[in-house]
């Protein structure tokens, strides 16, 4: 009897290290600081209101913090968004324009620019090659639809990407990317 057990408890030993092996690749997986960010147009939301985004246009402006997250109305992505909602003036000063992206359709998008983005930055369509491109695809689990993970880049106005965090709990994006533009805008 107790070796079943000993047996029961290994594996599910081995079972949540190799679920933890998967997400820790994936919030591993990144473009590197350095690198182009890659250039894509969507459609998005800001204030309910849909656009057309190119992320070419929104450089010409500086910096972009370009986040991804993985669905709208879910707790963390609500949280994530209003703390980026809350330091918009912050991101304003520094100069850098903050756009959300995810996997949600346009109409999902157009309440959540409202309801949680509070009207003050855009959030937009990722499109399955700009969630290729930016390898920020979240490994599908049960056959979901394709989402993306919790990563977070900021992009010089050059269009290279000067900081990258990748972490599914989302506490620490806001503050990683607000440091990151406030360095840009000190040189």
């Amino acid at each position: 009897m107790m070796r079943v057990h000993r047996t029961a408890f290994a594996l599910t030993v081995a079972i949540g290290l190799a679920g933890a092996a998967m997400f820790a690749a994936s919030a591993d997986a990144a473009l590197p600081v350095g690198a182009k960010a890659p250039d894509f147009r969507t459609v998005g939301a800001l204030g309910g209101k849909p656009f057309r985004l190119h992320l070419a246009d929104q450089l010409k402006h500086g910096p972009v913090v370009l986040y991804f997250y993985p669905k709208a109305f879910t707790k963390g992505c609500t949280l994530e968004a209003k703390a980026f909602a809350d330091a918009m003036p912050e991101f304003r000063k520094a100069g850098a324009r903050v756009v959300g992206m995810s996997a949600d359709d346009l109409e999902t998008l157009k309440k959540f620019s409202v309801e949680h983005c509070r009207s003050v930055f855009p959030v937009a369509t990722a499109s399955a090659a700009t969630i290729k491109d930016y390898d920020v695809a979240m490994p599908m689990v049960n056959n979901v639809t394709a989402m993306t993970n919790r990563t977070s880049y900021v992009i010089s106005k050059s269009g290279r990407i000067v900081m990258v965090h990748s972490d599914l709990d989302w506490k620490d994006h806001v503050a990683k990317t607000l440091a990151a533009v406030r360095a840009l805008k000190a040189q």
